[in-house]
């Protein structure tokens, strides 16, 4: 295992929710990757933070220990029994309800709702095929100097394959590209766990 993923030591809470999660067959950050999450949020003063794909809670309780303390976690999920675990993970982890902002529904059901700027970091854990969209929802929900992160961005270590022309392969590329080429970022993709792909929204 990375000596990344070793030194990001997880207490009971994240090793239950992360068990939890295998038990229901979801992916979850890495305990590398989730101590980047909780690294950017505090390097951001961050207060309001949109998660894209709540599972059980993993990924969150990383973001809110990173968050101010008054801060607002709004988490995204389609799966309403999922959201009832990781509202439990993150009452265990000792954090009050009014810290939390749990909406069952498709993300880009969702995204249209959100207020424009009003938001520091937001964390894209969502099927590869709505990158795109939730990249492009980024860029008007963010704060200037806000923060995206889109995890899984080495598509399963195929990122670097060119014989790799999966449909899946083919949206991050595209993703990462986008964000790359655009003026309205400033990217970096970080290796930690399935690849976080980072990029600062241009003020």
């Amino acid at each position: 295992m990375p000596f990344a993923e070793t030194y990001a030591a997880e207490d009971p809470i994240l090793q239950t929710a992360r068990s939890l999660a295998n038990e229901l067959g979801l992916p979850c950050v890495s305990p590398g990757a989730g101590s980047v999450l909780r690294l950017l949020a505090a390097a951001g003063n961050a207060k309001a933070v949109v998660e894209i794909g709540t599972g059980t809670g993993v990924s969150g309780v990383w973001l809110l220990r990173g968050m101010r303390p008054d801060g607002v976690l709004t988490t995204i999920d389609v799966e309403h029994e999922h959201q009832r675990i990781a509202r439990r993970v993150f009452a265990e982890a000792g954090f009050a309800p009014s810290r939390t902002r749990i909406i069952s529904g498709r993300a880009l059901d969702v995204l249209p709702r959100l207020a424009d700027g009003a938001y520091d970091l937001i964390f894209v854990d969502a099927d590869t095929t709505e990158f795109a969209a939730c990249t492009e929802a980024a860029l008007r929900l963010l704060r200037p100097g806000g923060v995206l992160i889109v995890n899984g961005v080495h598509a399963g270590g195929r990122i670097t394959d060119p014989a790799a022309r999966d449909v899946d392969t083919l949206t991050v590329r595209e993703t990462v590209r986008a964000i790359s080429e655009s003026e309205d970022w400033i990217p970096a993709v970080i290796s930690s766990g399935a690849g976080l792909l980072t990029a600062v929204k241009q003020g």
